[in-house]
């Protein structure tokens, strides 16, 4: 069965930081981790800004976001403090999908860093788009010096701000800024199917490490 994701990232310039990380890490993480089905969590920094914050939740399928313990706490369920926070906080995008790309992997250890790509795309170019990613984008990517996995996931919730998203876990942040990685991703099929793109969302993080 293809695992799941649920994929979180927030501004949080306008919340208490501190509040902001004692909530992820005291309760909302922990509340999680108590769901069946729930794999993993991590969370991440934005290299670029840090009061940009990512959480990515493996799951063993997307089913999970549907089960009873789940629901018990999240949606209209959530605590009094994730209700008091994400409202200070401004979300950028919450993604929850199916893992199409392997298929079954979860998170690997030891990254230091992640880039997350995220975007619609126009519908007469998708059958092209998932052939470019699969065959060509997404292994190219992931094989390059320091990236330690590649997957990508697309959702079909209704209410989807954005239909794929690509998770690339690599040793660090400089991983993403090399000409190997840049003479991957800029390939001349890749140049045709770059004008498809809607929505594009790019994110360059470093693991998140408690103070």
């Amino acid at each position: 069965m293809a695992k799941g994701l649920l994929f979180a990232s927030f501004d949080f310039s306008t919340a208490h930081a501190d509040e902001f990380h004692d909530w992820y890490d005291l309760e909302h993480i922990p509340e999680r981790l108590r769901v069946p089905g729930f794999i993993n969590a991590e969370r991440w920094i934005s290299d670029e800004n840090p009061n940009v914050a990512v959480a990515t939740y493996d799951l063993d399928s997307p089913a999970v976001l549907h089960s009873a313990p789940y629901r018990a706490i999240g949606y209209g369920n959530a605590s009094v403090w994730t209700k008091r926070v994400t409202a200070m906080a401004k979300r950028i995008l919450r993604f929850t999908g199916e893992q199409l790309v392997p298929g079954d992997l979860a998170a690997p250890n030891g990254a230091g860093a992640l880039l997350v790509a995220s975007m619609n795309v126009d519908p007469a170019a998708e059958p092209e788009f998932n052939e470019w990613y699969n065959s060509e984008h997404l292994p190219q990517l992931g094989g390059v010096r320091g990236v330690l996995s590649a997957r990508r996931y697309r959702s079909d919730d209704a209410d989807r701000e954005r239909r794929y998203l690509a998770l690339y876990h690599m040793t660090g942040v400089d991983v993403a800024r090399s000409d190997a990685w840049n003479k991957a991703a800029n390939t001349p099929w890749t140049g045709r199917m770059r004008p498809h793109f809607r929505d594009l969302l790019v994110l360059r993080c470093r693991k998140y490490v408690r103070k």
